[in-house]
């Protein structure tokens, strides 16, 4: 395991604290394996997390910025969201076929009822977190 400096904004910490009950724990499950992740890989010494586009994320200086949300417009479901110019959703539907659900090239989405397959999702998640230095690799390292 690495060292991990961990920096998190007061508006991240305030935009996980306003979603609806049913949806808090499932976001914190996702951070909390987010982190455990990003602590594992070697090449990863800082994450920061923030806001972007007004999201929950993750950004690192040699990875890809990896966003989660919930919205009231699909109330049974979230989502991991990815850049949507990047290879990362393009490469995971290669990996893993239909075992995930996505949206076009920009997330997985998950239901609220469902439980997260933890090995498969830490992949996508180091894969993002180390995007640069792994996009040139076919598979992205998974």
């Amino acid at each position: 395991m690495s060292k991990l400096k961990l920096t998190t904004d007061l508006a991240f910490e305030n935009k996980l604290a306003n979603y609806p009950d049913q949806v808090q724990g499932k976001l914190q499950f996702l951070r909390k394996l987010i982190l455990k992740t990003a602590s594992e890989i070697p090449e990863v010494k800082q994450l920061e997390e923030t806001l972007k586009w007004g999201e929950p994320s993750f950004v690192t200086k040699h990875g890809s910025t990896l966003r989660m949300d919930w919205k009231k417009a699909a109330p049974d479901e979230y989502k991991l969201y990815f850049k949507c110019t990047s290879r990362l959703v393009e490469t995971f539907r290669i990996v893993f076929g239909d075992f995930f659900n996505y949206e076009n090239n920009r997330a997985i989405i998950f239901k609220l009822d469902q439980e997260i397959p933890e090995a498969e999702i830490k992949k996508c998640i180091t894969a993002t977190l180390t995007y640069h230095k792994v996009k040139n690799n076919l598979t992205l390292g998974l």
